[in-house]
């Protein structure tokens, strides 16, 4: 049989017997019909059926917010750390795959040689002098790995699928990374509105107290109410450096999260005096929109694809494995003599092997790989249930966060009205410093309850996005930064 005969042969065997692939293959899990449903929240008339659209923090028409978020996408950590992990599982799949493929090595060698020391001479098993010669020689290794029962096949799936999984986590990131932006530009926001409006508050209480000071200087007021009077002045003062160290906070965290020190202070974001609002119906979209969205849900899908051919790696392990495998090599005293084909050497062959017993190692391999996939199965399911939770508890909330809201707004637009007649009865001596007092006490309580109500609204809208999962869709390139390539 000559070489080529076997070459050919061996070919068609491989061909042949690759056709085969153990293992179970992935077939996506099915969710609960009511999932791709609306949401049970979502009949409310300031929620949409409308797909959710991409950068939804677009919706609140914001240059700065705008600007701050496409920033984070590029530079964040969080995302470039996911970046680069998404670069390494693609690396995977390509190393993966050339084991399909046979693989070659060249080597090639000179060396100087010496046979005998001259201590012999004239024994006759020995030259009388040192011999010394060159040789050099060229070689070539080949193999290719059989892919029998696919095992091969199966370990490219998953790493396929790792690598899909590294994908949704950066979308993942991303969704995190823009929410995190938008929750604290609106707390920096809010947090300058509610110090504002403490000050306001503080310049209406010193007000009243100057009030009340003279009047009891003039003998017509008791010490007790500029007492209460200096009590409400000392309770305003005390809000606003509160108010002003939770907006510094949320500058610093915004830098941060946009990739620089927290000292790099945004000047938009400082100087916002009012959260972000959404004048229009939010649109949330459908169940199915949801989970096809939710970058957890799909990385959930993902891993379990990517341990469902591991268990066909295990599966195939549990029968024999054939490798081809040949040699060629040329050897000579000089170089010219590694033209002749006298010194031409060649191997070529099938190398098999099997683990036995099979149902020892290899088969708990198997029931091990099963049980990670039904672990995997498990994840999907509750990420789904959880993608459900998160949005219809988000869209209650923040239904509730916008009637609060509204609520405190008038009260504090009540609380303005009776202080204003209050003061002036109290001018006019109609009524007394106690009465002026309880009212500036209900005002300042109703003013701070009306700014706090817009900071969690604000929040909750932001919760009901990240919930959404949206934000990861054309997205900016990252910024890569190489740990190995420096300027």
């Amino acid at each position: 049989m000559t070489l080529k005969f076997r070459l050919l042969a061996a070919a068609a065997l491989s061909a042949t017997l690759a056709a085969c692939t153990v293992g179970p293959d992935f077939e996506r899990p099915t969710t609960p019909a009511s999932a791709a449903q609306g949401f049970a929240e979502g009949t409310d008339p300031r929620f949409a059926a409308t797909p959710l659209p991409d950068g939804w923090w677009r919706l609140y028409q914001d240059p700065a917010l705008d600007a701050l978020v496409r920033k984070a996408l590029e530079r964040n950590t969080d995302v470039r750390e996911a970046s680069a992990n998404l670069r390494r599982a693609r690396a995977l799949i390509r190393e993966a795959r050339g084991r399909l493929f046979p693989s070659l090595s060249t080597s090639a060698s000179a060396n100087t040689n010496q046979v005998g020391t001259g201590q012999n001479a004239g024994v006759g098993f020995a030259p009388p002098e040192p011999l010394t010669f060159d040789f050099y020689q060229l070689g070539s290794d080949a193999s290719y790995e059989i892919d029998l029962f696919g095992g091969v096949r199966r370990s490219v799936e998953a790493t396929r699928g790792d690598a899909l999984a590294a994908a949704a986590d950066l979308d993942a990131a991303r969704v995190s990374v823009a929410a995190e932006v938008a929750r604290n530009y609106a707390l920096a926001c809010s947090s300058r509105l509610q110090a504002d409006i403490a000050r306001e508050s503080l310049a209406t209480q010193q007000r009243t107290l100057d009030l009340n000071q003279r009047l009891f200087a003039a003998g017509r007021g008791q010490r007790r109410d500029v007492a209460n009077a200096e009590l409400l002045v000392a309770q305003a003062q005390a809000q606003v450096p509160q108010f002003e160290a939770e907006q510094r906070a949320a500058l610093y965290a915004l830098a941060t999260l946009t990739g620089d020190t927290p000292a790099s202070i945004d000047a938009a974001a400082a100087a916002c005096t009012t959260p972000p609002r959404l004048d229009n119906a939010i649109p949330i979209g459908d169940g199915a929109a949801l989970l096809a969205r939710r970058p957890d849900v799909r990385a959930a899908e993902a891993r379990l694809a990517a341990d469902t051919a591991r268990v066909g790696v295990a599966t195939a392990a549990l029968y024999p494995s054939i490798r081809l495998a040949g040699s060629l090599t040329i050897g000579g005293t000089s170089p010219s003599a590694l033209g002749e084909s006298n010194n031409i050497g060649f191997s070529l062959g099938p190398l098999i092997s099997w683990s036995l017993p099979i149902d020892g190692a290899a088969r708990a391999r198997v029931n091990a790989a099963s049980a990670q996939a039904d672990a995997r199965l498990a994840a999907f399911d509750g990420a789904v249930l959880t993608a459900l939770q998160e949005t219809e508890q988000a869209l209650a909330r923040l239904k509730a966060a916008i009637e609060q809201e509204a609520s405190l707004r008038d009260a504090a637009k009540a609380a303005e009205e009776v202080a204003r007649i209050t003061r002036i009865r109290f001018r006019a001596g109609r009524d007394n410093a106690l009465q002026l007092l309880e009212v500036e006490r209900n005002l300042l309580a109703a003013r701070a309850s009306s700014g706090s109500a817009a900071a969690a609204r604000a929040e909750a809208e932001v919760s009901l996005f990240r919930a959404l999962g949206g934000g990861w869709e054309n997205a900016p390139a990252v910024q890569e930064v190489s740990a190995t390539k420096r300027d």
